[in-house]
């Protein structure tokens, strides 16, 4: 009898651990923990996204609560119990990994709209807010003209079905840095073997796409066989994320001639850039926090870190060296150039306006002296 108790005792405390490995990767956000919180202890189940006042409290901790071996995370948008609606913590590489422009604009709007938490609740339709957009205007079409007569589109791309906008947003890299960097990462063992690159509805067949090793990955691989293989996807990797590949034949480079094919990319980078929602440069972290913040009136918890020192950063090359990894990334040179003048005139034109809102505020408060003074003035005239 007593061999039975311990049996049923055994198995109810596999049973509870098991339950709690799986709730713990089902369900590792936020709320769960609350749940887990609110059975521990009746003092615990105060809800920490509200303040002594009612109002909602300011992270105190990353938004993201994610832990090691954890596979998806909750990530909360700012002192909100809302989860932002596409994001690989959330709902993983739903495009495929790390999946381009052209295979985002084609994708995220059936994938946002298959979830069935959307579809429930309309009123978050949109994974950002640009109701205090900067650049944005009264139209339909936003697209307003700068100081430098720049046309800043935020048109959103594309809508859904359901008629949900979709606002694009990306970061920058030196080209040179950013090579070097992935060179060092494709040394460690990285194949992204789970991109997709689809394109025009279809992936691209390894006559398109050959691979640049044979093994399992191409780890070990110098900095020269990395630059020797043409096919590395390494090469000018900005301009072919940033672009359209629908406009030159996807990965079909006997389309058109490769002279044209590099203008019609170069191009469609350049424009899809300008057009997006907000893009920043690594190089330039707190400006880019800084435009961050202005165009989706949204703060930080914490200011940006400027990281001079990087593993790409590590790696001394010759100027020789490092002009045939400019040369073979020629593309995303010009883009970068481009993309640093439009960036920084940008931030200029958001300090302006800045200092002229500061200006007129400066403005209006000393009006408002001035009459406040002329009324006492008037009321001792009066009274004397």
């Amino acid at each position: 009898m007593e061999d039975r108790s311990h049996k049923v005792l055994l198995a109810l405390v596999m049973l509870f651990l098991f339950a709690v490995i799986v709730l713990q990767y089902v369900c590792p956000g936020t709320e769960c923990q609350l749940l887990r919180l609110r059975a521990l202890s009746p003092a615990a189940a105060a809800d920490p996204y509200r303040a002594e006042d009612e109002t909602p409290a300011r992270f105190l901790e990353q938004p993201c609560e994610c832990r090691a071996g954890q596979k998806k995370c909750t990530c909360h948008r700012p002192g909100k119990r809302e989860t932002w609606l596409f994001s690989r913590f959330s709902t993983g590489w739903s495009c495929g990994l790390h999946a381009d422009w052209t295979e985002l604009t084609n994708c995220v709007p059936s994938v946002v709209d298959s979830k069935k938490e959307v579809r429930l609740r309309p009123s978050r339709r949109r994974s950002l807010e640009l109701r205090d957009a900067p650049w944005k205007t009264k139209s339909t079409s936003p697209v307003v003209t700068s100081p430098y007569s720049l046309h800043t589109g935020l048109n959103a791309l594309p809508s859904s079905p359901l008629g949900r906008n979709f606002y694009y947003i990306t970061i920058l890299r030196d080209p040179v840095s950013r090579y070097l960097s992935e060179w060092r990462h494709v040394q460690r063992g990285a194949t992204w073997k789970a991109s997709l690159h689809v394109c025009d509805g279809r992936s691209p067949t390894t006559e398109e796409l050959p691979s640049c090793y044979t093994g399992d990955d191409w780890s070990g691989c110098s900095l020269q066989e990395f630059m020797d293989c043409p096919y590395n996807l390494a090469n000018n990797r900005q301009v072919r994320m940033l672009s359209d590949l629908s406009l030159v034949g996807c990965y079909n480079l006997s389309v058109m001639p490769e002279e044209q094919r590099n203008k019609v990319l170069l191009d469609s980078a350049k424009e899809n850039l300008k057009r997006m929602a907000f893009f920043g440069l690594t190089e330039f972290q707190r400006k880019t926090q800084y435009l961050f913040e202005k165009t989706f009136n949204m703060n930080f918890i914490s200011p940006f870190t400027q990281y001079n020192s990087t593993r790409a950063s590590s790696v001394e090359i010759d100027e020789q060296t490092q002009q045939r990894i400019e040369a073979l990334n020629f593309l995303d040179m010009e883009l970068y150039d481009y993309a640093k003048d439009l960036f920084l005139q940008r931030y200029q034109y958001m300090r302006q306006k800045e200092h002229q809102e500061a200006r007129r505020k400066r403005q209006e408060q000393r009006k408002i002296l001035r009459a406040k003074q002329a009324r006492l003035r008037e009321q001792g005239e009066n009274s004397s």
